[in-house]
């Protein structure tokens, strides 16, 4: 289909030399000599280009533009033309959403280069609103919160009553069982799913930092501050904020969190003004907060601005009737992303799955059915595929295990300032993981990188910071 253009004026004269111009370009031209009709075909018709006049009856140009706006209907550019070349003209033209202004009487060479601007301007409009349209339908698609037991069917519930509420929510849940998953799902049912959806794991940012990532700092706030950068709540204009194990946060932090919320409003590191933000706050913590603000850990005040709504996600060992559908989403979704044979799950690889406590949650167990998935040939699952966590003759869990080799070590080195131990520990942990997985699959650094749960690019990056030589393990 050829591009097409309205062109609205009273005056006979201008719509005979537009349509004249527009025809020789080669598009398909409609003409309209009053507001009314103009507002009327842009609503209803397909134009690449509208060329208006300010000044026509029934309803001027600049009337047509904002009730364009007002009505979302706005996706097509508009060039307005005026006889009055003044100031407030151009201005008002611009605020009511004209893509351009020009004077009459007018150069068709002027024309020619807007015309092609604004045709342009449109194709890549649409062109980005297609990719927004599959972005979305592929974040629906992942975001499903799946079960069929009553607790989920409950939350399934709430969700509906409240994401359109606009409401402060707080999610309860232990560390896997999905509360980023969930609070996306309010954010795609609110009216905010256009906006944008920004997370911050609390846990996982250093205390001494915490500030300037949720709130970003100006140049020259602190040592270091080479640049402005923005923080969370600013990031999440317009969308939803969503801040995961909010329990770890400091009191004084707290405080600060506390005035963004009821205000909506805080003041950049540096900043000597407040800025105003628009931001649903969906919050999560795996711990008791009413029982962290008896232990002065957590504040009061800020608990019930958080729990406004609060959803509790039950751990999986107490829904076990949700993981056959959990397993067969999971292992619908492996096939999709990895392009391999489907896979099944023999009877008694389900039952071991049914029996397993599942401490890591549904994170657990998608972990377990992606390595199984991966380094399995056989198209049925079995138990041994899925290589479930041993415990110890005593019961004790790999966790425990580890936790009690740490503590053995922490003692037996002691503690002191400036030993880093963060830097010491963590390649003692992460290099024979690496080097266990990159021998289990034969060096394939893709497949390791997959069950990592990393890019390759990361993987390459450790496997050269903690110095892995992957020939002496293949």
């Amino acid at each position: 289909m050829g591009n097409r253009v309205l062109i609205a004026d009273d005056d006979e004269s201008i719509l005979w030399v537009l349509k004249r111009f527009f025809v020789d370009k080669g598009f398909d031209v409609a003409e309209v000599r009053d507001g009314k009709a103009a507002f009327r075909m842009l609503r209803g018709g397909d134009f690449s280009l509208a060329v208006m006049d300010i000044r026509m009856p029934a309803k001027d140009g600049l009337s047509v533009l904002k009730a364009l706006k007002r009505g979302n209907d706005h996706h097509i550019p508009v060039i307005v033309m005026t006889a009055q070349a003044t100031m407030n003209n151009a201005i008002e033209a611009m605020k009511s959403g004209a893509f351009d202004y020009i004077t009459k009487p007018f150069d068709l060479d002027e024309l020619e280069v807007m015309a092609d601007k604004a045709v342009e301007y449109r194709k890549l409009k649409g062109e980005v609103s297609i990719l927004k349209d599959r972005l979305k339908e592929r974040w629906e698609r992942d975001t499903v919160l799946i079960g069929k037991s009553r607790a989920i069917q409950e939350i399934f519930k709430t969700v509906g009553r409240v994401a359109a509420k606009d409401v402060t929510v707080l999610i309860q849940g232990e560390s896997g069982t999905g509360k980023e998953l969930l609070a996306k799902l309010i954010h795609i049912n609110s009216h905010r799913s256009e906006g944008p959806f920004v997370a911050l794991n609390t846990a996982a940012i250093p205390k001494d930092l915490m500030e300037s990532e949720l709130f970003g700092f100006e140049k020259g706030a602190f040592t270091g501050a080479m640049e402005v950068r923005k923080g969370k709540f600013e990031l999440a204009d317009g969308g939803t904020l969503f801040l995961d194990e909010i329990g770890d946060m400091s009191l004084e932090l707290q405080g600060k969190l506390l005035r963004a919320v009821q205000e909506r409003e805080f003041y950049v590191l540096g900043g000597k003004k407040p800025t105003r933000v628009d931001v649903r706050i969906v919050a999560a913590t795996n711990q008791d907060l009413e029982k962290a603000v008896e232990e002065n850990r957590f504040r009061e005040d800020l608990l019930y601005r958080l729990n406004v709504i609060t959803i509790k996600i039950p751990p999986l060992k107490s829904r076990k009737e949700d993981i056959p559908l959990l397993i067969d989403y999971f292992l619908k979704r492996f096939r999709e992303e990895m392009g391999m044979e489907p896979k099944e799950i023999s009877p008694k690889a389900m039952d071991a799955l049914k029996r397993y406590s599942w401490p890591g949650n549904v994170r657990e167990l998608e972990n377990i059915l992606r390595r199984a998935t991966l380094l399995s040939r056989n198209p049925v699952l079995s138990v041994d595929d899925l290589a479930l966590p041993s415990r110890k003759e005593n019961g004790e869990s790999i966790e425990v295990m580890i936790s009690r080799k740490l503590k053995e070590f922490v003692d037996k080195i002691g503690l002191r300032e400036g030993q880093e131990l963060y830097g010491t520990v963590i390649p003692f942990m992460e290099r024979p993981l690496i080097k266990l997985l990159l021998k289990r699959t034969g060096g394939n650094q893709l497949r390791t990188a997959a069950l990592l749960g990393i890019n390759r690019n990361t993987l390459r990056k450790k496997i050269k910071e903690l110095g892995i030589d992957i020939k002496d393990l293949v």
